[in-house]
């Protein structure tokens, strides 16, 4: 590939490398160049463009990336939709260089990370990066990516890389969860209350089903290892194909109570203890085919624990052998359970240690960029500049910076094509809303919907807050607890209620059936009891720019803005 300055006599077919804004024209990073396109340029006075031309070995970035994830999935090259039910993933259409790899099925994201690593060896023109080796993911969820960096590579690297997917097979593929029908054993000693045995049954019948398995049966019997054997083994006969026991009292030895239950019932114990807090004292055991697991008392808790990682592997039918097992170690330290002292600090401190360390979330961001800025006039106000660039870019560029790859919507309207170009550069998808005079509602509407499954939340963005940094999105994200009653989070300012504002995945109907000029700001108050007020270093998420006096304002550095945070600015909030 040929790449750098091109006379305007020679531009003709070749591969714009930086978006132009012409008098009544666009030109877009990426577009070839047409006959009209290159005198337009001339009449704008340049005579010359830097572009890229491709060489006869050349493979186009979109169809480099397509072929390559097509073979990762195991679809037949040139689909251009591909799916392999062996490798549990479909493609989706290849844009701007990227083909990303969707699970087809729930199930557990298999990573051979040796593989990765030797695709990305061969040059470094062609990346693939996939979420982390044993995600659960859920069907449409992106699982990988494959991004090609210039505008084309060299049909003899696309060949290596794809050689090495072919002689490794299965770099990346999801393994799908089996149906299964489980049953519970609960161990009771006197004084176990049975309004904790009702409350641990419904957090096992809860994670059961998050890998297909239905419970279909529970037991609850005394702490004795012919009582549980006696469980065991009427459970398989009833047709139970995966069992799990909860003791009353923890599992310290191979000659505790359920491990001699388990030996009693026929079966052998394979694993007791696994290299993973909390949830070291697991046990994995087999009466005949039927999986037995032992947990810990740590599994009470919805949290994720060592049991989690049992369970998982077990319901996508992948080996446990010890391999799997001492592997587990690296990364098997997770989140600390707030309530439980920290083996690494005194107890006093174990609260500051958790809130230290938040748990990562999955939270995707929605930039509203669609208005028509009928206060200013015959202006778009999202391209006025700001700081030496338009308005719009500085809303954009805190959403990337803070979203850490995941995925950023920006939802257009007027003036669709000026805005998309403006953003030359950012790594994002763009949802247009032919609706937008119809109001805000519509907007974030087409934003929701343009979400992929699996996100725990979004932050929702106006496209006018060129104040928001990152710093505000991450302070929002890193608040966010649904299981602590915060699964709505609003940017606040010396009490005062701002945006952006980041809203719960359970939400997302509730915003997409709104109407009117009008936001999702009546969930905070049909939701007060969910709502998390997140205040913020500065005034950035109270200042919105809405008329040119407001403008010439935030130009000037004086203090204001046309907004009124969430309570008076409709938007996310």
């Amino acid at each position: 590939m040929r790449f750098g300055p091109t006379p305007l006599a020679d531009a003709q077919a070749a591969i714009l490398a930086h978006g132009f804004r012409l008098p009544g024209r666009v030109l877009k990073k990426g577009q070839r160049l047409s006959a009209d396109d290159v005198a337009a340029l001339g009449r704008a006075g340049y005579d010359s463009v830097v572009t890229a031309r491709l060489d006869p070995d050349d493979v186009a970035e979109n169809d480099a990336a397509r072929e390559l994830a097509e073979a990762l999935a195991g679809a037949a090259t040139g689909s251009g939709n591909g799916s392999a039910a062996g490798a549990g993933l479909v493609t989706g259409a290849a844009f701007t260089g990227r083909c990303n790899l969707l699970a087809a099925v729930r199930g557990v994201l298999c990573v051979d990370e040796e593989g990765v690593a030797a695709v990305n060896a061969v040059v470094e023109e062609l990346t693939l990066a996939t979420l982390p080796h044993e995600t659960v993911v859920d069907p449409r969820r992106l699982a990988a990516t494959v991004k090609v960096i210039p505008f084309a590579v060299k049909r003899s690297h696309l060949d290596s890389c794809l050689r090495i997917v072919g002689e490794r097979r299965g770099i990346v593929r999801v393994a799908e969860f089996r149906p299964r029908r489980a049953a519970l054993v609960l161990t009771v000693l006197p004084g176990t209350r049975p309004s904790v045995l009702d409350k641990t049954a419904s957090v096992l019948r809860d994670k059961l089903a998050g890998i297909g398995a239905d419970l279909q049966a529970e037991r609850r019997c005394p702490h004795a290892p012919d009582e549980v054997a006696a469980a065991l083994a009427g459970l398989i006969s009833a047709g139970c194909d995966l069992l799990v026991v909860l003791g009353a009292s923890a599992i310290v030895d191979r000659r505790d109570v359920v491990p001699a239950a388990i030996e009693l019932a026929g079966g052998a114990v394979h694993r007791l203890g696994l290299p993973v807090d909390p949830g070291n004292l697991a046990l994995y055991a087999r009466v005949g085919p039927v999986p037995v697991i032992g947990l810990p008392g740590s599994s009470r808790s919805p949290a994720a624990s060592g049991a989690d990682r049992l369970l998982k592997r077990i319901g996508a039918d992948l080996p446990l052998t010890g391999h799997e097992f001492a592997a587990w170690g690296a990364g098997g330290l997770l989140k600390e359970q707030l309530g439980r002292p920290s083996p690494r600090s005194a107890p006093s401190d174990a609260a500051a240690v958790a809130s230290a360390f938040p748990p990562p979330r999955e939270i995707a961001v929605i930039v509203l960029a669609a208005g028509q800025s009928r206060r200013m006039g015959k202006r778009n106000k999202l391209l006025e500049p700001v700081d030496g660039e338009p308005m719009v870019r500085h809303a954009v560029r805190a959403a990337a910076s803070a979203a850490g790859g995941l995925p950023v919507v920006v939802v257009t309207g007027h003036e669709r094509a000026e805005v998309e170009a403006s953003l030359a550069g950012f790594d994002v998808a763009f949802s247009h809303n032919p609706d937008y005079g119809a109001g805000l509602s519509t907007s974030l509407a087409r934003g929701v919907a343009a979400l992929p499954q699996g996100v725990e939340g979004a932050i929702v963005c106006l496209a006018d807050m060129p104040g928001v940094r990152a710093e505000h999105l991450r302070r929002l994200r890193d608040s966010f607890d649904p299981g602590a009653g915060a699964a709505i989070c609003v940017a606040t300012r010396r009490g005062k209620r701002g945006n952006p504002v980041l809203f719960g995945s359970r939400f997302f109907a509730e915003m997409c059936d709104v109407e009117g000029d009008v936001g999702a700001r009546h969930l905070i108050g049909a939701h007060a009891d969910l709502v998390r007020e997140v205040e913020m270093p500065d005034d950035g998420v109270l200042l919105d720019i809405d008329s040119p006096s407001a403008l010439q304002a935030y130009r000037s550095g004086e203090a204001g803005g046309g907004g009124a945070g969430a309570e008076g600015h409709e938007g996310g909030g």
